[in-house]
């Protein structure tokens, strides 16, 4: 997402070579992708893509990790059949771009996924995950939406709003030190609005030297040194969902699951190595 003093938004980093092991299906007047776990919890995530579009492997290689923690995981098309941004577009048509996908303005195809979740997955208890854009997304639902236990905001932040503290339900926030989309300066400012003035839950967390795009699109000049802060941002994006929502890990004590662990039955015993983050 752009800001005032940065009109490049941000770019696509490392895009994977993934297929994804879900399936595509139509929920009313949007098409998504969903994946389930191995064994029924009851338990769904609605994953928003950020501006790359639903389809970015990345971003179902993140839903797949997700359900293979116990979640049924479903990203839908938010931007209901408008072209995504492309990597190669140009960034100064990029305002004009957004002005036709508004993140705050989607509650016509949240509303829609959670009937698909509740009538056709039987979940019982939701939460949710946006990366970039989908993260400006997550703020304005876990804003407006009770029904969400749980709310994760990767690198997304709403700026021009009073009530930014007006949470209806735990959100973890996740940001990168070295974004250039999202300064320090606004989350100093949403850390203080939510200390002040939020009634719920919250965790703010800034990881040191990433930048934005971190967790889910990795740049390609990841080094050692960045892979366990992606390990641990995914971690705690899976954590933060057990813990609102109970965990629902295949056994006590058990280790996160990465995609990998996901494919491979025997791993459900003993646990994951990791994470994915140099995948």
């Amino acid at each position: 997402m752009a800001n005032e003093a940065y009109p490049c938004p941000c770019d696509i980093g490392h895009k994977l070579e993934y297929g994804g092991m879900g399936r595509e299906v139509q929920v009313e007047h949007i098409k998504a992708y969903v994946t389930k776990p191995p064994f029924d919890t009851g338990k769904a995530v609605i994953v928003i893509q950020d501006i790359f579009g639903w389809q970015l492997p990345n971003t179902r290689y993140m839903a797949d990790m997700i359900a293979g923690n116990g979640y049924t995981a479903i990203v839908p098309d938010f931007f209901v059949g408008q072209e995504p941004w492309h990597p190669s577009g140009d960034w100064s048509t990029f305002p004009e771009w957004l002005k036709t996908r508004d993140a705050r303005k989607i509650d016509k195809e949240v509303d829609a996924v959670l009937k698909y979740l509740k009538q056709q997955c039987h979940a019982q208890k939701i939460g949710i995950v946006g990366f970039c854009w989908g993260g400006v997304a997550v703020h304005h639902v876990m804003m407006k939406y009770p029904e969400f236990r749980a709310g994760v905001s990767v690198y997304g932040i709403i700026k021009d709003s009073e009530d930014v503290h007006s949470l209806k339900n735990p959100t973890l926030f996740i940001f990168a030190e070295n974004d250039a989309v999202i300064p320090l300066e606004q989350v100093s400012l949403l850390t203080q609005k939510l200390k002040k003035h939020c009634k719920v839950e919250y965790q703010i967390k800034t990881f040191s030297g990433q930048t934005h795009g971190f967790v889910h699109r990795k740049r390609e000049d990841c080094s050692a040194e960045d892979k366990p802060y992606i390990d641990e941002a995914r971690r705690n994006l899976i954590e933060w969902l057990h813990k609102t929502s109970e965990s629902c890990c295949p056994r006590p004590g058990a280790r996160i699951l990465c995609v990998r662990c996901f494919a491979r039955p025997s791993f459900w015993q003993s646990g994951c190595c990791s994470l994915g983050a140099a995948e």
